[in-house]
């Protein structure tokens, strides 16, 4: 099978295609043939060797890629929730070692739920990482009627925050540049912030929730919108001792973690996007073998929502 394997850290010319064996499968895992992968800061980062790469280095070969969505080739014997035949998604094996860039990825049952009939292959592999870092980071510190900032409203997780947010209840302020205006409104923000044009802490105050994705003196700007007892939720760890006894004076809580491979929770995304409560928006689509402008659309921080890379 072609994949394309990463021997060494550093820019995308580290991107090798090769010619490697269709893996074997576990007892508890299913063989994917894969149709569309996903492209996350994450992947770049660790191509670039931060991130990931300090747990992934020892691997040979080390192929990068975690958001998956294809058809089941043939699953291991203690396998009951799906067949050969099935189309599936999911984010495999993070923190791990996912081997998404490949045209078969071995995943655990555990890690995928059945994609939705009503969507692509493309919006499913868009809606893994991103759409879970939501589900379980953000989604369990809204309640209806918080009034909830969403930085880097446009992008991968930004746009599929404000939708799980409305799902929620919540008032939602989506910040994005002036240009995206309108496509962070249509997500169903009820209000925007051009951060070309305004600094959100003059424009926004008394906030539930923050959702924060920069992290580092960003969080300051953070601390001074959101409300006495209420939250900061970090899409990055970089959080300083000076940041936590700020937000501790105030009674604020600041929060970070890292999102976990979980079937169930894809299961729960999967009946969003099944009902039309959740969509993805896919900006631009690559073929295999342009694995390395895909990296680079991520690496320029200007992607509209998913940038998908197709098999």
């Amino acid at each position: 099978m072609k994949a394309i394997i990463l021997k060494e850290f550093g820019g995308t010319d580290k991107l090798t295609y090769v010619d490697i064996p269709v893996p074997g499968i576990s007892d508890d895992e299913v063989l994917i043939q894969v149709k569309a992968i996903s492209i996350n800061p994450v992947d770049v980062r660790t191509r670039a060797g931060s991130a990931m790469a300090s747990h992934l280095r020892n691997h040979n070969p080390l192929i990068l890629g975690w958001d998956v969505s294809g058809t089941v080739e043939t699953v291991g014997k203690n396998v009951t929730k799906f067949k050969a035949g099935d189309d599936v998604f999911g984010m495999v094996n993070f923190l791990g070692h996912g081997k998404g860039y490949a045209e078969f990825v071995a995943a655990p049952e555990l890690h995928l739920a059945i994609k939705p009939g009503n969507i692509s292959h493309q919006q499913a592999s868009a809606a893994t990482l991103a759409a879970l870092t939501v589900w379980q980071l953000i989604k369990p510190n809204i309640t209806s009627g918080d009034r909830v900032l969403i930085q880097a409203a446009s992008g991968g997780v930004g746009h599929f925050a404000v939708q799980i947010a409305k799902y929620l209840g919540a008032y939602v302020i989506g910040i994005s540049s002036l240009k995206n205006r309108n496509f962070v409104l249509a997500l169903g923000a009820d209000e925007h912030i051009a951060y070309d044009q305004v600094k959100f802490e003059d424009a926004v105050n008394d906030l539930d929730v923050v959702v924060d994705a920069f992290a580092f003196d960003n969080l300051y700007k953070s601390l001074k919108v959101v409300k006495p007892a209420g939250k900061i939720i970090s899409l990055l760890p970089m959080i300083s001792d000076e940041v936590r006894a700020e937000a501790k004076a105030k009674n604020v809580e600041i929060q970070y973690q890292l999102v976990k491979s979980n079937g169930e929770d894809m299961e729960q995304i999967a009946t969003l996007l099944k009902n039309g409560q959740l969509v993805s928006h896919v900006s631009q689509v690559y073929p295999f073998s342009e694995m390395a402008n895909a990296h680079l659309q991520v690496e320029s921080g200007s992607t509209l929502g998913k940038v998908v890379v197709s098999l």
